[in-house]
């Protein structure tokens, strides 16, 4: 996991690949809230192992939490980490603002904060 800066939404989380990551306000600290259905639009972020961070990350706000199927998930700041299956290519933010399974998708400041905008 590193930075990116996005032109209009600023220094924003994204994987090393450079796919933009998206936070769940429907979630709760270290706890997912998104499965089924919410969770093929909204892949979640999983790691085997330690995840890594990359620049701009600060890695004491990096850490995981167990899914209900037993897959890790990443957090960033106490929140689970995830994918937008409408985001083709790195550096899109198609998911930015959204409303759906409930709740609004942000993504995420270096800080772990959501980024309105």
């Amino acid at each position: 996991m590193e930075t990116k800066s996005a032109s209009t939404l600023g220094s924003i989380l994204v994987d090393d690949k450079g796919n933009t990551l998206y936070l769940f306000l429907a979630d709760t600290k270290n706890k997912s809230n998104c499965t089924g259905a919410c969770a093929k639009a909204w892949p979640p972020l999983l790691t085997k192992g330690t995840a890594k961070v990359g620049n701009g990350v600060d890695k004491k706000l990096l850490g995981t939490t167990k899914r209900s199927g037993g897959n890790e998930q990443v957090t960033y700041n106490g929140h689970p980490l995830y994918y937008y299956v409408n985001d083709k290519k790195p550096g899109q933010a198609n998911g930015q603002a959204l409303n759906q399974f409930g709740a609004e998708w942000y993504v995420l400041n270096t800080k772990g904060d959501k980024v309105e905008g």
